[in-house]
């Protein structure tokens, strides 16, 4: 079988995390989130970190050279067996199209965008729950309204990107956690 490569798709808080983790566990894919490497770094203190850290805390998104850099460095670093999850990236169309052509220098490509489609309202209280229970300084209102406009102006025209390349998967972000992983694995299953 060929490897299973999907990008996870949503707006801040449809869920990517956490159906990410079903997905690894169910398909035994190797996972590389672009928040996680960032927040590692930014812990560490590293330059990266720092760099990085300067735009996250305005809920801005990092240049697309320094995110296709850290993933193609992630990607080299992972052993893959299966397959790739990658949560988080891309977020705008000139990284969707890097990360295909760095998929394609190592003889992969993307298999499905799974898009979680949730409503802002519900992505507004699923974040401040978020923040009030894990405590990341970026759930807060004032940063949650700016990460959903830069998603909207920014990430959301991706949407249209993959309709078109004949990879998007639209999928219901509503009901519980496994009621949408139900909907994932029957699209899964028909790729």
């Amino acid at each position: 079988m060929e490897k299973l490569n999907i990008v996870i798709f949503g707006a801040p808080g449809s869920g990517k995390g956490t159906q990410s983790e079903k997905l690894i566990e169910k398909y035994g894919l190797t996972h590389i989130s672009t928040g996680d490497v960032l927040r590692k770094e930014i812990k560490n203190g590293s330059k990266l970190g720092k760099i990085a850290e300067e735009y996250i805390s305005k809920g801005q998104l990092l240049p697309d050279e320094l995110i296709v850099n850290i993933l193609a460095d992630t990607l080299d670093k992972c052993e893959i067996v299966k397959g790739v999850i990658f949560d988080g990236f891309p977020r705008t169309i000139p990284q969707a199209e890097a990360l295909k052509k760095v998929l394609s220098e190592r003889n992969m490509d993307i298999s499905v965008v799974l898009g979680l489609e949730v409503e802002e309202k519900e992505l507004i209280d699923r974040l401040l729950k978020r923040g009030a229970i894990s405590g990341r300084s970026d759930d807060n209102i004032e940063t949650i309204n700016k990460r959903l406009e830069v998603y909207h102006s920014q990430t959301d025209p991706l949407r249209e990107y993959y309709i078109n390349e004949g990879k998007y998967k639209p999928i219901t972000g509503d009901g519980t956690i496994d009621e949408i992983f139900e909907k994932i694995k029957k699209v899964i299953a028909l790729l």
